[in-house]
């Protein structure tokens, strides 16, 4: 068995708080990688950020979560 590892660093500009769709740019580099299966591993390397995965299924889920983070 081959073991093959890929990694890169995508930097994404930000204009202040608020939730950022990387969807994009995460497919691109899976697809730059050439593989096709494995593991994909997504560090925030930045203190007051954090990683949220949703599905996307229901466009009020966002709006539910910007009214909750806007409170804070």
């Amino acid at each position: 068995m081959v073991f093959s590892q890929y990694q890169t660093i995508l930097e994404v500009g930000t204009r202040g708080r608020a939730l950022y769709e990387i969807t994009s740019e995460v497919s691109q580099e899976l697809r730059r990688s050439g593989l096709d299966e494995g593991m994909l591993h997504l560090m925030v390397r930045h203190t007051s950020a954090s990683l949220l995965i949703r599905e996307n299924a229901d466009p009020d889920v966002r709006v539910d979560l910007e009214r909750f983070f806007s409170r804070l």
